[in-house]
């Protein structure tokens, strides 16, 4: 209730708020929901890029209200999720982390809060989107967005939300499992993953945390 309640209250500043939001220029849904999926699903769930993040808000249910019992425009609702991506809620109600800022920047920012704003809280078009199509190890980490949480080095990439893999340097059994089954706010992504690619995520953090 409480996070609904702070998003309400930023649908209202971003409505009438001039120089207080960050007004988003409309941006690609394609590239946006690419983005999302990479940066984002791990930590919220959105049915269109099928990603059951569960760290941050559900962005279905959130704007579903905000949409449609509201009354809140597909505009309105884009210039929040741009301003959230630059001014994130640094110590949210909930207890879990926080999201960083400019997580996606400029134009990607843009097109991510234009796909958001065009799919959240409506019905799923076409089925979906979130199965991962990458196979190599290094692919599948950086499209399941795992560096979104986790810091790794031989990725570049620096999240703060999971465990930092160069420093816990977790074994083979361990990432499978993790990846499998998740833990925690962790998402399970046994069903968005073949075991092929679990395996081969698996090797890639094993072999190259730490390094």
């Amino acid at each position: 209730m409480k996070s609904r309640l702070a998003l309400v209250a930023l649908v209202a500043v971003a409505a009438g708020c001039g120089s207080e939001g960050r007004v988003a220029e409309p941006g690609s849904t394609s590239r946006g929901k690419e983005l999302f999926v990479e940066k984002c699903g791990t930590c919220h769930t959105l049915a269109d890029a099928g990603t059951p993040g569960v760290i941050g808000p559900n962005l279905d249910e959130a704007f579903d209200n905000i949409r449609n019992r509201d009354g809140f425009g597909e505009s309105t609702i884009r210039d929040v999720v741009r301003g959230q991506i630059a001014y994130p809620v640094e110590d949210p109600p909930t207890g879990q982390p926080g999201m960083p800022a400019n997580i996606v920047t400029g134009d990607d920012a843009d097109a991510v809060a234009t796909y958001v704003a065009a799919v959240a809280g409506l019905p799923v078009q076409g089925g979906g989107g979130g199965e991962i199509q990458a196979t190599s190890g290094e692919e599948i980490f950086a499209a399941a967005g795992c560096g979104s949480c986790h810091t790794l080095g031989a990725a570049r990439t620096n999240g703060t939300i999971g465990p930092n893999l160069d420093e816990s340097r977790p074994d083979h059994a361990l990432v499978v499992d993790r990846v499998t089954n998740g833990m925690g706010a962790m998402p399970a992504f046994g069903d968005r993953l073949s075991e092929e690619q679990i395996q081969a995520v698996a090797d890639y953090v094993s072999q190259r945390a730490g390094q």
